[in-house]
Parts: C-alpha cells; sequence; structure tokens
C-alpha cells in the first residue's frame, strides 16, 4: 500500500468491532467493516457497561444516548436455589469513586446503538474471510465471495474462534514462530442457554418495571446450574442458565460448532429448569415463555489469554485475543477498552510504512496485554463467586460475601475503577470522582495538530487587526 495515513480493515461487526469503527471515523482514518451475517442477529442477554469505559461514551458525546437503552445498577444480589440471600455486592459507591454509575442494558439493543453510529457505506455484511495474507505491501483478504479485499492493517475482532486469528496462527506455525500455548484450545468451563424476554406483566413482574436495574444470582443447590437475571429498559428481563462442565477441554471444532448463537441448536426440555426460582415474581420457566424462540441461544463459556495478539500487519482484539466468561459483561468491556488504546496508537500513524505499523501495534499490545491478564484473573474469581459449584468455590463466596473486610472491599473497587483510558485525540473528559485514573499516553500528533491550530488563530487575529 502507498505511504501516508493507513487504511483499515476491521473483520467482525460485534461490540468490540463496531467501537472500533466509532474511534477509527473519529479519527479520520480510512477503514471498513466486514461482518459474517447478513444482518444483525436479536441473540444474547445482558451487556454490563461500568466506569471503566463511561468515560469513552462521554468523550464521544454519546453517553445520554446510551443511558436511553440502559438502567443504572446499584447492587447484584445472590441467592441459594430456595432464595435465601447469600450476599450482595454493592456497586452504588461507583458514582462517589469514579463520576459513574455501572449500567446494564440487553446486548441487542448496545449492538443496535454502535451499529447506529457507524455509516452503513463503510459496512460489508454477509462476507466471510477465508484467509488472510499479508507482506511489506499491504495485508489481503480472501473472502466467501470469491473477492480479495487490501488494507494497510487487518484488526480480527471477529469473536473466540476467530478466522483471521486462526489463519494468522496457521501461518506463524508454520514459520515456526507461533508460541506453543497459542496452538492449545480454549478452556471451556460452562455452557450457557440465554435470551431476553418481551415486556413482562407489571403486577406479575414489578421488579422489572423498577428504575433501577434489578440484578439478581442464583446458586443451585446440589446441581451444576446457576442462573441470573437483570431488568433492562422497557419492562424486559435478560437472563441466563449456566451448566458447570466435568470436562474443561474440547476438540476446537467441536467448540466452534457449539459457540455458534443458534437457537436451533438446542431444546430447552429441561423441565426442572422451569422450576427455577427468582426473587421476580416468577420462575425461569416464565421468563423462557416470555421469550421469542428466536431470541433464546445457547453458547459455550470459555476462558484463554492469547500470548500472540499481532504479527505483521494484523491484530487481534476483544474475544479474539482474550475470552472471559461473561460475568458483569467483562468480554464486552474489554473489547472495548481494546479498541480505545488500538485506536490511540493507529491514530499516531502519519506514513504507513511497515516500520511504523509494527510499532503501532506493538504498542498496543504492550499496554493492553497486561491488563487483560489482570481482568481474566479478575473474572476467574468473580465466577467462582457467581458460578462455582465446588466446595471451594462455596467457600471463596462464603468470605467474598460475607467475611471480606469492608476495607479490602474497597481497595480493590478503587484498584479496578483507576483504568479509565480515553481517546488522546479528542478532548479529554474531566476526571471526577475521589478516585483518580491512571496516566495513559499522549498523542504528539494531537499535541502538534493543536499547537498548529493556535498559531494559525493567532496569525488571522494579527492579520485582521
Amino acid at each position: 500500500m502507498a505511504e501516508g495515513k493507513p487504511t483499515v480493515m476491521i473483520i467482525g461487526a460485534g461490540l468490540g468491532g463496531l467501537t472500533m469503527a466509532i474511534l477509527l471515523e473519529r479519527a479520520g482514518v480510512d477503514y471498513h467493516v466486514y461482518e459474517k451475517y447478513k444482518e444483525p442477529r436479536p441473540l444474547g442477554s445482558a451487556t454490563g457497561i461500568n466506569p471503566n469505559i463511561l468515560p469513552l461514551f462521554e468523550q464521544l458525546g454519546l453517553l445520554e444516548k446510551l443511558k436511553a437503552v440502559a438502567k443504572e445498577v446499584a447492587s447484584v444480589n445472590v441467592y441459594t436455589a430456595d432464595m435465601e440471600q447469600l450476599g450482595s455486592i454493592d456497586v452504588r459507591d461507583h458514582a462517589q469513586l469514579s463520576g459513574y454509575l455501572s449500567l446494564i442494558m440487553s446486548r441487542r439493543d448496545l449492538h443496535a446503538f454502535l451499529l447506529s453510529e457507524v455509516p452503513q457505506e463503510k459496512m460489508t455484511l454477509g462476507t466471510k474471510v477465508l484467509s488472510i495474507q499479508q507482506n511489506q505491501y499491504g495485508v489481503m483478504i480472501r473472502t466467501n465471495d470469491g473477492k480479495h479485499h487490501h488494507a494497510d492493517i487487518l484488526i480480527g475482532s471477529d469473536g473466540a474462534y476467530s478466522a483471521v486469528r486462526q489463519s494468522l496462527y496457521k501461518q506463524m506455525s508454520t514459520q515456526g514462530i507461533l508460541p506453543k500455548s497459542d496452538g492449545e484450545a480454549l478452556k471451556v468451563c460452562h455452557m450457557g442457554i440465554l435470551g431476553t424476554t418481551e415486556r413482562l406483566d407489571p403486577e406479575k413482574f414489578p421488579r422489572a418495571h423498577e428504575t433501577y436495574g434489578h440484578s439478581g444470582v442464583v446458586i443451585g443447590d446440589k446441581t451444576r446450574h446457576t442462573w441470573r437475571y437483570f431488568s433492562v429498559p422497557g419492562g424486559r428481563v435478560c437472563w441466563r442458565i449456566d451448566v458447570q462442565l466435568k470436562s474443561t477441554s474440547h476438540d476446537e471444532s467441536d467448540a466452534f460448532r457449539l459457540s455458534e448463537w443458534d437457537a436451533d441448536s438446542f431444546k430447552l426440555d429441561a423441565d426442572d429448569w422451569r422450576e427455577f426460582k427468582t426473587d421476580l415474581g416468577g420462575t425461569m420457566g416464565d421468563l423462557i415463555d416470555a421469550t421469542p424462540k428466536e431470541c433464546i441461544s445457547k453458547v459455550m463459556l470459555e476462558e484463554k489469554l492469547f500470548e500472540t495478539w499481532y504479527h505483521n500487519r494484523t491484530v487481534l482484539i476483544g474475544d479474539s485475543c482474550h475470552k472471559m466468561l461473561p460475568n458483569a459483561g467483562r468480554g464486552a468491556l474489554n473489547a472495548m477498552m481494546d479498541a480505545v488504546v488500538l485506536a490511540n496508537t493507529i491514530y499516531e500513524i502519519t506514513s504507513a510504512t511497515p516500520e511504523n505499523i509494527t510499532a503501532a501495534l506493538k504498542e498496543y499490545y504492550e499496554i493492553r496485554y497486561p491488563h487483560a491478564k489482570l481482568e481474566l484473573q479478575g473474572s476467574q474469581r468473580m465466577a467462582k463467586v457467581l458460578a462455582g459449584q465446588t466446595w471451594l468455590d462455596s467457600l471463596t463466596r462464603s468470605i467474598v460475601l460475607g467475611y471480606l473486610p469492608k476495607s479490602i472491599q474497597q481497595k480493590n473497587t478503587e484498584n479496578g475503577l483507576r483504568y479509565r483510558p480515553q481517546l488522546t485525540f479528542l478532548p479529554q473528559v474531566e476526571a471526577r470522582g475521589t478516585v483518580p485514573p491512571l496516566p495513559q499516553m499522549v498523542s504528539k500528533r494531537f499535541l502538534a495538530e493543536q499547537q498548529q491550530q493556535q498559531e494559525q488563530e493567532q496569525a488571522l487575529q494579527a492579520s485582521a487587526v
């Protein structure tokens, strides 16, 4: 490709890919999104957006629009199967500590919100990547329609079983440069059935219509099941039933097949599921009945932190490079934070030489990898508290919910809220709350452009005088 500002291809129009597109749009970077499905699918359950990423939406001028499809969350209550409350995870202090309360919304609504911010002409749907090639001149993808597409940078944001990652790793393995751990299968922890109801009867489900998002997690008794539910705008409830799996590994081809969010790949015929209790006023069976069949899906819940996030002109974000269990929306949240940092490093590229591109992708990796590693560890701990079924998980849950000193809880919360990345090429949102955000990279290009603009304005004012 010719020198100058880089051109970018984004593979995958999920939450991470769409966020990446929005940020590149603001950065003035030429990009195009390719998505394998022909139209957005109404699948998924709840997604949480917390103070780690909310400053970004405020910086973009989209925070109020985001709040319109969400509910603020004050706490998450944890119960036994008989609805005895084990404890509560209180997040009300987030507002004082960071200036923001956490939000909960349906994944479908969040996806539609992000999709509305990406120009339609910059997206191609129904296009699946079959292979990638890259060299010193650019990167090329071959798609299922027999076409080839070129750019300076390729971003793989196409999920846990990323076609971009698989093609890239295959090439690196052939060359003998792929770390052994990256060739190992993902660790499967749970299988989940999930969906989002239609509007529920306010007399039968009054808590679904409360102003704040009502969140509940139920730990099954002498069963490998846990179930959770979150009220979202419109009197609807997002729900999920998880089954903790005995095996922690699987064949990748089977996992890819099972990972598809496909309502026809399973049958909701387990009568015991229907009797699972909730504190909403009904059972999980009531929530299943209130959910359109096409909005119910099955998904494998895995985890893995890949070591290789980039090579040459190809880079990975989101589940493509770090698959986390979906506790409190950590997967989507981290995909968005990846997009912020990667957009910042791409923005700094003024000449799309191989050296500059590699430097930008390397900087992205060095900034994000340590945080992603901490996030994965936090996700694993939270999974023990909110879904673990072993005696050790029960002990961990008891300690965290009942005996962990408030001072330690406060310290952990503060540490988690310090990481609040923003775009370096837009005016920064002033930090609020008692916990200051961690410092981040400074854009030399943005500072230079601001300085140039100020000099031009001063010159105009002087000539006018």
